[in-house]
């Protein structure tokens, strides 16, 4: 149902899984390090203080692939990028199909920032959302106060035709505490409208 495999201009995205990839690596980009601070400070989790729980991350990441609940990727910058083949990032794919939608997630690395990866990505995941799984609403939500992901996820909506929500109040729940969320959405409508120019 998702690709194993998405291959954009600078960047591959690649399902995570035992067989894709070193649970080592995984857990070098997951663990807790010097930039960690930063790239964790609006993320839904803390930073990995095991491999085990690493292990325990991509066994999870495989059962909600089976299960068709979620598709996450390991993001790697191509040959000709700076930091070409490393772990750059991760990003999910979270289908609602009840609601006929999914949502969009993306952890990067702080070395990475300011590259317009998460654009870049969500380009592809767009188009997964609304040409593979005939999916009819895409969603991005940013916790409150994180700058970078508001640009970032602006300027893709709005290339998308998509439109801004709203406020979403204790939202988005975190290891101490419920932040709330901004969201984001791009119809099947305003994408192929947009897709069409």
């Amino acid at each position: 149902m998702f690709p194993e495999r998405i291959e954009t201009e600078r960047l591959t995205l690649e399902r995570i899984s035992h067989d894709t990839l070193d649970v080592f690596d995984l857990h070098t980009f997951y663990s807790d390090t010097d930039g960690s601070k930063e790239m964790f400070a609006y993320w839904d989790s803390p930073p990995h203080a095991t491999v085990k729980e690493t292990n325990e991350f991509v066994d999870e990441a495989e059962r909600l692939w089976d299960e068709g609940a979620a598709a996450k990727f390991v993001i790697r910058p191509k040959a000709g990028e700076d930091g070409a083949g490393v772990i750059a990032g991760t990003a999910r794919l979270y289908p609602n199909w009840q609601q006929r939608s999914a949502n969009l997630g993306i952890l990067l690395d702080r070395r990475f920032w300011g590259r317009r990866y998460s654009g870049e990505r969500a380009d592809a995941l767009i188009s997964v959302a609304f040409d593979r799984l005939e999916l009819e609403l895409v969603v991005a939500v940013h916790i409150d106060g994180n700058e970078r992901s508001r640009r970032a996820i602006t300027r893709y909506v709005e290339r998308h035709g998509g439109q801004y929500e709203g406020l979403l109040r204790n939202w988005v729940p975190l290891s101490d505490t419920v932040a709330d969320g901004h969201r984001y959405t791009i119809s099947r409508e305003e994408y192929l409208e947009a897709t069409e120019r």
